[in-house]
């Protein structure tokens, strides 16, 4: 499992250098080149959003005891892919308004006011989608707690089961001793019984006995 993790990193790694290099290529481009530098970032971007998915679902794969490390190394690389995207929005930012000035014509301070009213939204984009982050960091977390709870509760469960079916086999083995006790009862009392019958039947005898001694002829 940790080398899938290990597999989709270096795959991430790779990427962003790559990502990097051509975001640092976009202002100094023109025309159809700059277009489609802008292009095969936008689709590098999304390949590194996907290859951030797949280790976040590796990392749910990974025992407790061990996704502590993983899920830091996690959180660094969701970092620097939200500087990734910041550094493309700001290499956008300048692409647009160098088109929009080639076509429009703007003078040089209506271009600076669009400038800043653009990095004032982009900046709040960014701080909407740190939230957002955020948000969804505490419902892994959340859901992971969740997880947790549920395996603890199956292993009480469990507990709770082998007691239950100790108790019923005491229950079985006391059964059995109370029947035991009840024959050997009701033995000693049949037996005390049959000794008192005895007893009447060999007094009787010996009165009978001495009657027919004692009885003048």
């Amino acid at each position: 499992m940790s080398s899938d993790f290990e597999g989709y990193e270096q795959d991430f790694s790779v990427l962003s250098a790559e990502i990097t290099n051509r975001i640092g290529k976009v202002p100094k481009l023109l025309g159809d080149e700059k277009r489609q530098m802008v292009s095969n970032v936008e689709k590098q971007l999304e390949e590194a959003r996907e290859l951030l998915e797949q280790m976040e679902l590796e990392v749910r794969e990974i025992p407790p005891q061990s996704r502590g490390m993983y899920s830091s190394r996690m959180r660094s690389y969701k970092q620097e892919m939200e500087k990734l995207e910041a550094d493309f929005k700001r290499s956008r930012i300048a692409y647009s308004d160098e088109v929009r000035n080639e076509l429009l014509g703007d003078d040089g301070n209506s271009s600076e006011i669009q400038r800043a009213h653009l990095l004032d939204n982009t900046e709040r984009l960014e701080r909407s989608s740190r939230r957002l982050e955020a948000g969804y960091q505490i419902a892994v977390e959340t859901e992971q707690i969740g997880q947790d709870i549920l395996e603890n509760l199956s292993h009480d469960r469990e507990k709770i089961q082998r007691a239950r079916e100790r108790l019923r086999e005491t229950d079985a083995n006391l059964g059995k001793s109370s029947r035991i006790l009840t024959g050997m009862i009701r033995r000693v009392i049949q037996n005390r019984i049959l000794v008192v019958i005895l007893g009447i039947i060999v007094f009787l005898a010996v009165v009978m006995i001495v009657y027919f001694t004692l009885r003048p002829h």
